[in-house]
């Protein structure tokens, strides 16, 4: 009977599929991040891991599992937590979920654009303080988002569904950065390709979907957030690391952009000092896929993957290791 150890408690659906394929399911009971030594443990003897992007996947723990190891099946889009060199020597498959996200995570970037142009945070928190005292002609003014320009950084999927609701709600002028032009949809969304510096120099929102690597560490830092408009808004659903958190919350402080979004940070759970005092902020705690029906979605196609590899077929969508 193939044994899968689950890093996390999840949705139940992927677990189902697995119980009913006869599969030995071990959930983690930590309610949290598992500590390292207790993972090196727990995977010892497996088949397959169902891991999130909070476990740290490399050789050590590959080696802790055995030779038995065939799939680590991630319960994300991203995979940055995965050594995937490690993967390859240990003939190890690696899988991610990706398109099932994709319109969560984009409808929360579009929640936070609204969120913090119309002060909403702000707005809630004034009248739960009981300091509502009356309507006023310059209270709480945001903006608007019609006719504004849109800069995306990063255009795969999540960043499409964006544009594509944006330009079709909102009218906006879209900018994209991407390390390849999409020119089917700049024509069917009167997109403009542009590079990374103009991009910042022109838009009134910049909303960033660039997976997490070593060259897009800190891509948002001080030197590119003095580029931005004073009048420009920060969004970022994608990997905390892409913004240095320090240079931000001194932008904010200094009055360098408007405001920001955030649904990740660069030292999770933590956030940079002085983030959380900033009115000019809207803060949540990585949520971004956080429907029920998303994040059941994940773990059906994460279960479906183990289930693929540990019966002799390819699995639904690999992550390429070499």
């Amino acid at each position: 009977m193939p044994k899968v150890f689950v890093t996390r408690r999840l949705p139940e659906a992927g677990i189902k599929i697995l119980q009913e394929k006869g599969f030995e399911v071990e959930v983690s009971a930590v309610d949290g991040v598992l500590p390292r030594e207790q993972l090196l443990a727990k995977v010892k003897g497996v088949d397959a891991i169902l891991s999130l992007l909070t476990d740290k996947m490399d050789a050590e723990l590959m080696d802790a599992a055995g030779p038995q190891l065939k799939i680590i099946a991630n319960y994300a889009v991203g995979y940055d937590n995965i050594n995937l060199k490690d993967a390859a020597a240990h003939n190890v498959i690696i899988t991610n979920t990706p398109d099932v996200l994709t319109e969560s995570v984009a409808e929360m970037a579009i929640a936070l654009i609204f969120a913090i142009s119309r002060r909403v945070v702000e707005a809630d928190q004034f009248m739960r303080d009981g300091k509502y005292m009356g309507w006023g002609p310059m209270m709480f003014l945001g903006n608007d988002l019609v006719g504004k320009t849109l800069g995306l950084v990063g255009f795969g999927r999540i960043g499409a569904a964006v544009a594509k609701r944006m330009f079709d709600g909102f009218e906006m002028k879209i900018l994209y950065y991407d390390a390849k032009r999409n020119e089917e949809l700049e024509k069917k969304y009167n997109l403009q390709f542009a590079d990374l510096d103009t991009l910042l120099q022109q838009s009134d929102f910049v909303s960033i979907h660039v997976p997490m690597t070593p060259e897009t560490k800190h891509l948002i830092n001080a030197e590119k957030l003095k580029m931005m408009k004073k009048t420009a808004y920060l969004v970022n659903t994608s990997r905390g690391p892409i913004v240095d958190e320090a240079a931000l919350v001194e932008a904010l402080k200094a009055g360098e952009i408007k405001g920001a979004a955030l649904d990740v940070y660069e030292q999770e759970p933590k956030m940079a000092p002085g983030l959380a005092e900033l009115p000019n902020t809207v803060l949540v705690p990585h949520i971004a896929s956080a429907t029920e029906e998303t994040r059941s979605a994940m773990s059906e196609l994460a279960a479906k993957n183990i289930i693929a590899v540990l019966s002799g077929e390819a699995p639904l969508t690999p992550v390429k290791t070499k």
